[in-house]
């Protein structure tokens, strides 16, 4: 246990403000992935590309950004976050301004279709870092009573980011408002990555004890019921791969990606083809696009709420495990419920554009309950080592969730090209039996297991006094 600090004086709130930068990181994180969607009829007009083909595109990323979790997830265990994060947001705000150039002669070189897959892999590589090491961050500056909650603030910022990028990209881009052509929307999305690298670069530490700004009291709060890891962090490989608590945790954030990522990728464009008669007015136009982020959007209140609620639970009840896996339960089988629905709509009214984004909001909603929750269980039960914990998760749940939904749905999208409504509907029906699979794989998860215990210990406890079961 960390050694009891003088705690005289009113604490510091250094904590806050590494909590404002980790946002401002996850909003960009989304906002330049965002960007892929939005850009895409551009990009494809620009090379020749067909609908088929842009997947391709859309994998490449994916795969680099499930294959490099764990990698970057343990370079920020065993060198710190700040480095590590430094690197990788530099490392793709590169390849963001290079995806700007595709379809041009740059230094020479033509960067037609598959210079593309190739800085979307590489663009993949570098944001694969950023969600391990945001939760390694987290652990560190964080006590565990507050952990939730800051993750659910980072999720609702991702997500709001994420919803309203269509929305940016359309007052940049179309020739009616801002009328930037998309590479120089590229180009700028790029530049406020490198931007909060500056600012990162002066103002983050790894730990707070190397913070000058935070006083003893802080200190004294962050630390309060945290084991002080001595000596170099050396991860413990065969621990994490017979952990069945980790694979249950692996599983479940295959099924959160596989059922949401339609919302990301397939949404807006769906929405278009469903209702054409919208996009013939620019209100109708800001409509759609609106409505197309707003699961993100509504999103991140889910993120707020499921945190904030998981926390409050634990600290009245003294148990973590149930705090945790209430609302992952209850969020799943509620964006389940809302996929059903939203199927129902499309089947008994087609054309009624606001009932159908009412279900698909309130789905992204249902979601994001879970957000907070599962990224907190991968530091309680990671700790030390909560940045390859979370690379795990996160790598699995991209690598068989979003890039068999990018697949599975593309092919039925492909199929009914010519009968959307159909291919609606199986999709629909199929993320929602995914997610009641999902409410059993929580009964699995127990936070209150980490993968590494110092022997004779107590645990760590939100509460005085109140044993975890």
């Amino acid at each position: 246990m960390t050694p009891t600090l003088p705690t005289a004086g009113r604490p510091t709130r250094v904590r806050y403000m590494v909590l404002f930068m980790l946002c401002l990181l996850a909003m960009i994180t989304y906002m330049d992935r965002a960007a892929n969607g939005s850009a895409k009829k551009a990009i494809m007009a620009d090379l020749g590309l067909q609908e088929a083909q842009f997947f391709w595109v859309l994998i490449a990323f994916q795969l680099a950004y499930a294959i490099f979790e764990i990698p970057s997830g343990w370079l920020g265990d065993t060198q710190g976050p700040r480095s590590t994060l430094l690197r990788v947001v530099l490392w793709w705000s590169v390849f963001v301004a290079l995806t700007g150039f595709v379809g041009t002669d740059y230094l020479g070189v033509y960067l037609g279709f598959t210079a593309l897959i190739l800085i979307q892999f590489f663009f993949g590589v570098g944001e694969a870092g950023a969600f391990p090491n945001i939760a390694k961050s987290l652990y560190n500056w964080f006590p565990a009573a507050d952990r939730g909650f800051a993750k659910s603030v980072i999720w609702m910022c991702a997500r709001f980011m994420g919803g309203l990028t269509p929305l940016i990209w359309v007052l940049m881009t179309d020739k009616r408002m801002g009328d930037l052509h998309w590479r120089e929307a590229m180009w700028i999305f790029a530049a406020i990555a490198a931007l909060w690298c500056v600012v990162f670069y002066f103002f983050f530490r790894n730990k707070p004890s190397e913070h000058p700004g935070v006083n003893a009291a802080e200190l004294a709060e962050i630390n309060a019921g945290r084991y002080e890891t001595k000596g170099k962090v050396v991860v413990p490989w065969g621990k994490l791969i017979r952990s069945r608590n980790l694979w249950a945790i692996c599983f479940m954030y295959v099924i959160t990606n596989f059922c949401w990522y339609f919302l990301m990728y397939f949404l807006p464009g769906t929405m278009r083809e469903q209702f054409k008669d919208w996009n013939e007015t620019i209100s109708g136009t800001l409509m759609l696009n609106l409505l197309a982020g707003c699961p993100l959007l509504i999103g991140m209140f889910g993120c707020l709420l499921g945190g904030t609620l998981s926390d409050r639970y634990i600290r009245r009840t003294g148990d973590r495990k149930w705090g945790r896996r209430l609302y992952g339960m209850i969020g799943y089988g509620g964006a389940g419920l809302c996929y059903f629905a939203a199927a129902g709509v499309t089947l008994a009214a087609p054309g009624n554009l606001f009932l159908f984004a009412f279900f698909v909001i309130l789905m992204g909603f249902m979601n994001d309950l879970i957000m907070a929750p599962a990224w907190a269980v991968c530091q309680d039960i990671g700790r030390d080592y909560a940045a390859t914990v979370s690379g795990a998760m996160n790598m699995f749940g991209n690598l068989f969730g979003g890039v068999s939904t990018l697949l599975i749905t593309g092919l039925i999208r492909e199929k009914y090209q010519h009968d959307e409504t159909t291919g609606i509907l199986i999709c629909f029906t199929m993320y929602g039996c995914v997610y009641f699979l999902g409410v059993g794989i929580w009964l699995l998860i127990d936070p209150t297991k980490p993968i590494e215990e110092p022997p004779a210990a107590p645990h760590e406890v939100e509460e005085p006094g109140v044993e975890e079961p």
